[in-house]
């Protein structure tokens, strides 16, 4: 699977935005993608996942109630629809495919830039 995250850009706190990511492969619809962010100076965190089948997702305490992850198999996409965007928030996003052998990400996209202004 290769994955391209976009819907990155510049947003005032306060705001929203929603960021894709495309995967290629035919085993997308299978496999439980998840959004992780890296601020400057800090390690990569998680932010969210869905299982395969969009009936199960799971965020981060401090996304929880104002992020959103959904996709669409058919088009093999996830998204990440973020409101109330805040400044602690402004990270480089990348989405990333688990996997259920090694029970780990083992496939991660080029990422998006989301800076949140105060």
């Amino acid at each position: 699977v290769q994955l391209q995250a976009s819907g990155g850009g510049l947003v005032q706190a306060g705001g929203s935005l929603r960021l894709s990511c495309a995967a290629s492969g035919r085993t997308f619809s299978s496999r439980t993608m998840g959004w992780f962010r890296q601020a400057p100076g800090k390690e990569r965190e998680f932010v969210a996942r869905i299982r395969w089948n969009g009936g199960s997702t799971y965020y981060a305490d401090s996304v929880k109630g104002r992020f959103t992850i959904s996709r669409d198999n058919a088009k093999n996409t996830v998204y990440l629809q973020m409101n109330s965007l805040k400044p602690e928030d402004t990270a480089i996003y990348y989405c990333a495919v688990y996997n259920d052998l090694n029970l780990k990400y083992d496939c991660w996209g080029q990422g998006t830039l989301v800076t949140v202004s105060s």
